[in-house]
């Protein structure tokens, strides 16, 4: 299951979904409303409940604290996270964000209805470095806004704390700094893959995104049981 994360919507993961049903896989994408963290938990808790058997719970982005919260649930096997945040139990979105200096070309504004887009002069830089201008033009132009209070929101149980967990980290994230990416990595213990790619990664590096999570996939599949 994908998962995707503030400013996107699920089609975003269209080339990791053909990597992935290409090898095989039953492949589903969440679509989240950005409209709080518990309509996005509840959302990717939706599609959960229709799935037969066990899952690789994956999440961009934000879309990281999504499966955090959502991913206790026991069909959940496993954890990928794709240059995403992951707070522990008690902390926020922002709370892990305020761990680094506010990256210079991903500038949230947020609006007088307190949701957020991001600076359209400033989102290839920020968000889609390693794409066409035409795909972030795309991108820029269709971002769905979050309600910014969804950052503020507090994880309750941290399922990273449970559930084996992979991590991709984008080398050239303009969103997240890297640094903070390897930071999270290294306290969840997570399985690491460095990617040459912007904060879309997911989106630009298909192939290398869907290694990881046949990799998780395997080895859930080959764990005792």
């Amino acid at each position: 299951m994908l998962v995707h994360g503030a400013f996107a919507d699920g089609s975003g993961w269209r080339g990791v979904y053909d990597e992935l049903t290409a090898r095989g896989y039953k492949v589903n994408i969440v679509q989240n409303p950005l409209t709080s963290l518990a309509d996005d938990v509840a959302a990717t808790r939706r599609v959960l409940d229709r799935q037969d058997g066990p899952v690789i719970l994956v999440g961009h982005s934000y879309g990281g604290t999504v499966i955090t919260e959502a991913g206790s649930d026991p069909r959940v096997a496993g954890l990928v996270y794709v240059a995403a945040l992951a707070p522990d139990t008690g902390e926020s979105t922002l709370d892990q964000f305020a761990e680094i200096p506010p990256p210079p070309n991903f500038v949230i504004e947020e609006q007088s209805d307190g949701f957020g887009f991001v600076n359209g002069p400033k989102f290839k830089a920020g968000f889609a470095a390693d794409t066409s201008d035409a795909d972030a033009a795309f991108m820029r132009d269709s971002q769905v806004p979050i309600a910014m209070s969804a950052f503020k929101a507090k994880v309750t149980q941290a399922a990273w704390r449970v559930k084996p967990s992979w991590f991709v980290v984008a080398t050239e994230d303009g969103a997240i700094d890297p640094k903070l990416l390897r930071k999270t990595a290294q306290r969840m213990g997570a399985d690491t893959e460095e990617v040459k790619g912007s904060h879309a990664v997911f989106l630009t590096q298909p192939k290398a995104v869907a290694d990881v999570i046949d990799r998780a996939a395997k080895h859930e599949a080959h764990a005792p049981r």
